[in-house]
């Protein structure tokens, strides 16, 4: 008879303790920290998946009809070092804040192989080929494309930029 050796216990992460000689590390405030509060635009970073994108488009359209925001639709994935930069951006005081003010903002996920949110995309955007993400679109309360970067190009992912990309169509 084979005696096994006892599998090796799995200790989560978070239960991990640190050497009393090292301190633990304070994480770093993230883009995740910033929620929507109730009346923003409703940001989050990251891009949800499994989710209804056009009903999501849908609801903030007609939010945006009834207040006079822009819609932002904001077409990425989870795994872009790019759209990890903008969600960055997105979440500092002084772009969130004009997002805040003048948007709806939709987080659509085409990183996968959802082929309803990849049709989603190629409804807002002319052209064949590989998108660079992110895509920003921006709609007005009636579903009318204001600009969309695939044709136009993405601002710099800085504070500058992307503030200026959105006070332009604000």
């Amino acid at each position: 008879m084979v005696k096994r050796a006892a599998a090796p216990k799995v200790v989560p992460r978070a239960a991990r303790t640190t050497p009393a000689s090292k301190p633990a590390a304070r994480a770093k405030p993230t883009a995740q920290k910033r929620g929507a509060a109730p009346g923003s635009s409703g940001f989050t970073s990251g891009y949800p998946t499994g989710r209804d994108a056009r009903g999501a488009v849908n609801s903030a359209l007609a939010a945006a009809k009834a207040d006079g925001k822009k819609v932002l639709i904001d077409f990425g994935a989870n795994w872009c070092g790019n759209c990890k930069a903008a969600d960055e951006v997105f979440a500092t005081r002084g772009v969130g804040a004009l997002l805040d003010a003048s948007y709806h903002v939709v987080k659509v996920d085409i990183g996968g192989s959802d082929s309803a949110a990849l049709s989603l995309l190629g409804s807002y955007c002319t052209g064949e080929g590989a998108y660079k993400m992110p895509v920003l679109v921006v709609l007005d309360g009636n579903g009318k494309v204001l600009t969309e970067t695939h044709s136009t190009g993405n601002p710099d992912l800085t504070d500058a930029g992307l503030g200026a990309f959105l006070r332009k169509w604000a």
